[in-house]
């Protein structure tokens, strides 16, 4: 066979060990040697496998990961975001479906600290689901909201997702951070927008429960969540204002978490244990992963797939390969998890994507918006999986999907005005430079 021939091989088989449940790490890593070794010989193989781990993991940007991780795991054993669901629904309180919105409100925020869909779905499964339940909501209409706004970490900064992205195409993480916000509040908008409609047009699905509270009880719950979104606002604010850049913010975010659980009296011993043990175990995963998808980056780059690829769409329109890969993507969300994805195509696409001189931050942002659609489609879903493992047999698996699909239409519309639109994604990062 020749470069070519093995290089879709090497493709299919990865495809093939990632459905047979191979961690995707281990299955690009492998498939990646063998096909080296095949082309180049022994020696070759043997030298990349050497080189590329340490060139990876030694990279300073990617440090960025276990900080962020690690923010978010002291916020949330610290009990820095217990608060945030009772404090939107008090300010939506009077907002048709105003339970559900405050779900996706206080996910937005959550997921601000964690940079965790899944863990987002997870904390919010076990909180705001039980309480819809109770005021009568639609069990499809809770679980799907909770499912949709889970995925707003992977869009809305700090993303572990936006730094694998930015590590793997080489682009400032920092530009991709800022440029993820406007997105990320309009996905939120856009759902919030959709519950409130769905609510005044079909009340049984979101029964009204207004509840009085006094100025005394709102401003005791301001003082309980105020230092989740000072955190938030300290991070962010000083990567966009450029006061430190988006590796360092990791590890000042994980610092004022500490800081600021410690005057809170909610920082021991146990927390902090808990936090650097699961900061290590979910940094590893991402780490083998990465290197995995380097290794197997090499390999195509090396087969010339990515010179066919963009060969074979020599004379399409810019729009027109953003709305294929787009299509793939979708398709590929319904059985693949997100970075599992990401990883197995970029090294194919980044040729072609700087051939036809598409913007690739515009492009990490559609890219991850992508992603987000994926973690709520079925069969995969990840997020409504979480949801259904929270919830026992309480609402059925089909039942969530059901709620869920509402939402990812307003993804879809999401989707269509941030490729309408290329402003929406890149005014910020214009903006802030100058």
């Amino acid at each position: 066979m020749d470069r070519l021939e093995i290089g879709f091989v090497g493709i299919v088989i990865t495809l093939v060990l990632i459905g047979l449940r191979v961690p995707i790490g281990v299955a690009m890593g492998a498939v990646a040697i063998a096909g080296i070794y095949s082309m180049l010989g022994l020696m070759p193989a043997i030298g990349i496998a050497k080189a590329i781990p340490y060139e990876m993991i030694g990279d300073w940007n990617l440090s960025a990961v276990p900080m962020f991780l690690l923010m978010g795991y002291i916020a949330s054993g610290a009990g820095l975001t217990s608060g945030l669901f009772a404090a939107a629904r008090v300010f939506l309180n009077r907002v048709p479906g105003g339970l559900a919105s405050a779900s996706v409100a206080s996910s937005a925020l959550f997921a601000s600290a964690s940079g965790s869909s899944v863990a987002t779905a997870a904390a919010f499964s076990r909180i705001a689901i039980p309480e819809m339940l109770k005021a009568g909501y639609a069990p499809s209409l809770a679980a799907g909201s909770v499912a949709a706004a889970g995925t707003l970490g992977s869009l809305i900064p700090p993303s572990v997702l936006l730094i694998v992205f930015g590590l793997m195409m080489d682009v400032s993480i920092s530009t991709l951070f800022v440029a993820g916000l406007l997105p990320g509040l309009l996905s939120g908008a856009m759902f919030i927008a959709l519950i409130t409609i769905r609510a005044i047009l079909n009340p049984s699905l979101a029964p009204k429960h207004e509840e009085h509270y006094s100025l005394s009880e709102k401003l005791a719950l301001i003082r309980d969540v105020w230092p989740l979104p000072v955190l938030i606002a300290g991070v962010l604010g000083g990567i966009f204002t450029g006061v430190f850049t988006a590796t360092e913010a990791g590890a000042i975010g994980a610092f004022l978490a500490a800081v600021i659980a410690a005057t809170r009296r909610k920082l021991s011993g146990k927390v902090l244990g808990t936090a650097l043990i699961d900061t290590a175990l979910s940094t590893s995963a991402i780490f083998i992963i990465v290197v995995g998808a380097a290794l197997f980056a090499r390999f195509v780059a090396l087969s010339t797939v990515p010179v066919w690829v963009t060969g074979h769409f020599e004379g399409y329109s810019a729009l027109t390969v953003i709305l294929l890969i787009g299509a793939l993507y979708l398709v590929l969300g319904c059985f693949l998890e997100s970075i599992s994805i990401m990883l197995l195509t970029l090294p194919v696409l980044a040729p072609l994507l700087s051939h036809l001189g598409i913007d690739l931050i515009w492009f990490g942002i559609l890219t991850v918006k992508l992603l987000e659609i994926g973690l709520v489609t079925p069969p995969v879903g990840m997020n409504v999986y979480v949801i259904r493992s929270s919830l026992g047999d309480t609402i059925p698996l089909g039942r969530i999907f059901a709620g869920v699909s509402w939402f990812i239409m307003a993804d879809v519309i999401t989707l269509a005005l941030l490729i309408a639109f290329p402003a929406i994604s890149l005014w910020l990062p214009a903006f802030m430079a100058n």
